[in-house]
């Protein structure tokens, strides 16, 4: 039976509304846009003001954010890119509410459909001039920018028909690279998690861009079988085209130009504006020796290394047995003796030597942070890797938020990135990341609810909404929307505790304020354990609703008065807990959490009642001390009542002795 005196299911009140995107971008859930958005779901959006035409919204995941520092930056007019317009929340599908990207929709089907294994191969010609020079423009007017797409593929890269140029898909609403299969990226992005592969070079997008053109020509992918870490190892170890083009024969001209656009090193790749004329990029020289081979492979936690890069690539995949392979000496004599590479030996005697005199034999730390140094010194070009996870550094935010992996937070802890930016890069990179590194442990290590990973998490991610649970879904991005959304959220599902807000909901509120609330968040540093929790909820969200003008709060004032209740019998007189009480449901009824704080909170009238107190207080001890006098009073003179009375019991008995010996003698 339902709690309602009719039977009937009661109306819970409906999810807020939201407005239009940037005030003028509204999404129709209900046309979904099928390829459109390169990986994401993407549906029709629509322009309030009637400005522009032809939109679409790319949904984003709630893990996967979408590029906060792009998103922020005006990008003008870019030929042949889908640049972002807006971003927010809105309605998708099914009416669940999302955070989305607004950008132009593409102009035409996808050149590579995600179901299709193969398609008719492109010739070089069309290669040259549909699909090589157009992105080249549009990577060179994105580099001026100081912007990179990371997100080429033939899934996303897009043309209105079979004559003409290609256009660049929506990149901008995931992390760089995320939705990037391992082949497309370089090796040094492609180890790292998806979401922690960071912004990346315009030399990234031309390895992405050389790949894509070998796939058109092929008409296949001969590589999509295999796994990520095997591609990996096979770029590694035969180079670019070699690895993915296999058995395959290309154009004479077409494998050169692919040869410097796919280069190892990513200062060999030919930019962007000497792309857009292919022969000159073709004849580009790459001026890098080949490694140096060994002449028999060293085996690292089952990876054939043979060479310094994919013994480092070994390391990182395997950093255990990377460390007992350093500290027993097979690599320093491998390195000299197989590789005839005794200045890389002799590189790695440092990290060997802090290793040996920093800990233990047994202390996984100090090998995981052997293994980072040994990498970052055997591959100049590997990323930060750390406990078999590798990361770059401006992608650890996106991949705390994207992975539950728990090196990352031991990563922060032990100041990883700064051990790593030591052995990289200028001096001041170094330093800004060393300063970096400290703060983000100082989160890390900040105890209660206003600290710890989650704090970390929303500190390093604008875009990422909040994650608890008390908020059934809700897409809570910023700090403004939360109290309305929370207000929602109880309204449908009252707490059974009593409590609203939870470790989540705290950190991202300490997360997302300007500094003000810092005294308000200090008392959750114990979780809400304190016996005026209730309080301390009703005091932080009052000064959110007040901040933001939310308008009453009925369902959580009444969630929360109901579990302050306990906090009225800390008044003493019978008469003001009345009143309190009286007053506090008048307060909850009207949503106005702040009245609620002050009849709970009242100091003046605590002082009064404290001071009311004390005098009675010493009232009572004077009436019990006068009372106490009276008592020794009385006591005092009964005791000399009872002296004289034996004093007179005991002359009238020697006066009656006397008379009766004055009788003897006179008888």
């Amino acid at each position: 039976m339902s709690g309602t005196p009719s039977g009937r299911t009661p109306t819970l009140p409906a999810p807020p509304a939201f407005p239009p995107i940037d005030g003028r971008f509204v999404v129709d859930g209900t046309r979904p846009l099928p390829g459109a958005g390169g990986g994401l779901p993407s549906f029709v959006a629509e322009d309030r003001t009637g400005r522009l035409a032809g939109l679409m919204a790319v949904e984003t995941r709630p893990d996967a954010l979408p590029r906060a520092a792009t998103l922020g930056t005006p990008l003008g007019d870019l030929a042949g890119v889908l640049v972002p317009l807006a971003h927010g929340p809105a309605r998708g599908q099914e009416g669940r509410a999302d955070w989305f990207v607004v950008c132009p929709a593409p102009p035409g089907p996808a050149l590579w459909p995600e179901e299709a294994g193969s398609i008719a191969p492109w010739t070089e010609a069309d290669l040259l001039r549909l699909l090589i020079v157009p992105v080249a423009a549009a990577l060179e007017a994105m580099r001026l920018r100081g912007l990179t797409h990371r997100a080429i593929r033939p899934g996303n890269l897009f043309r209105a028909d079979a004559a003409a140029p290609v256009v660049l898909g929506c990149a901008w609403a995931t992390p760089p690279a995320y939705l990037q299969p391992a082949a497309f990226e370089p090796p040094y992005a492609a180890m790292c998690l998806p979401g922690g592969r960071g912004e990346g070079s315009v030399a990234d997008d031309i390895y992405a861009l050389g790949v894509t053109a070998l796939a058109l020509a092929l008409g296949r992918m001969p590589w999509a079988a295999l796994p990520g870490e095997e591609v990996i190892h096979r770029v590694l170890v035969y180079g670019g085209v070699a690895a993915l083009a296999g058995e395959a024969r290309l154009p004479g001209s077409l494998a050169d130009l692919l040869r410097v656009m796919l280069a190892e090193d990513p200062g060999q790749r030919p930019p962007p504006d000497l792309l857009r004329t292919p022969l000159a990029a073709a004849s580009r020289r790459i001026g890098t020796r080949p490694p140096r081979r060994a002449q028999r492979a060293l085996s690292v936690g089952g990876i054939a290394a043979w060479d310094a890069r994919t013994l480092a690539y070994a390391i990182a995949r395997d950093p255990a047995a990377g460390a007992r392979v350093l500290r027993s000496g097979l690599a320093d004599h491998w390195l000299r003796r197989s590789v005839d590479d005794g200045s890389l030996a002799v590189r790695l005697e440092e990290p060997l030597q802090r290793r040996q005199n920093e800990a233990g034999a047994d202390d996984a730390g100090a090998d995981a942070l052997l293994a980072l140094r040994a990498v970052a010194l055997l591959d100049p070009l590997a990323p930060l890797c750390w406990g078999g996870v590798a990361v770059w550094p401006d992608g650890l935010g996106t991949a705390l938020a994207a992975h539950d992996a728990p090196q990352l937070p031991a990563l922060v802890r032990e100041e990883a990135t700064a051990a790593f930016a030591a052995l990289r890069g200028p001096v001041e990179e170094a330093a800004r990341l060393r300063q970096e590194a400290r703060a983000r442990r100082a989160l890390l290590e900040r105890r209660g609810w206003a600290g710890g990973p989650a704090r970390l998490r929303y500190a390093l991610n604008p875009l990422l909404p909040c994650r608890s649970r008390t908020l059934s879904g809700a897409q809570v991005v910023r700090l403004a929307d939360l109290v309305p959304a929370l207000e929602a959220a109880v309204a449908r599902r009252r707490p059974t505790d009593g409590a609203v807000l939870d470790a989540e909901l705290v950190a991202f509120i300490a997360a997302r304020q300007d500094g003000a609330l810092e005294s308000l968040l200090a008392p959750f540093a114990d979780g809400m354990g304190s016996p005026r929790a209730a309080v301390m909820a009703a005091r932080l969200l009052g000064r959110l609703q007040a901040a933001f003008a939310t308008g009453p709060l009925p369902a959580l004032a009444g969630v929360l008065a109901e579990a302050a209740r306990p906090d009225l019998d800390s008044w003493r007189s019978r008469s003001r807990r009345a009143e309190k009480a009286e007053r506090l449901a008048q307060a909850a009824a009207g949503g106005d959490l702040a009245a609620m704080v002050a009849v709970l909170d009242d100091p003046a009238t605590r002082a009064a009642e404290a001071a009311e107190w004390q005098e009675a207080q010493a009232a009572a001890a004077a009436i019990d001390a006068r009372i106490a006098a009276l008592v020794a009073g009385d006591a005092a003179r009964t005791a000399t009542a009872r002296a004289l009375g034996r004093e007179i019991a005991a002359g009238l008995g020697l006066a009656a002795l006397a008379a009766s010996g004055v009788a003897v003698l006179l008888g």
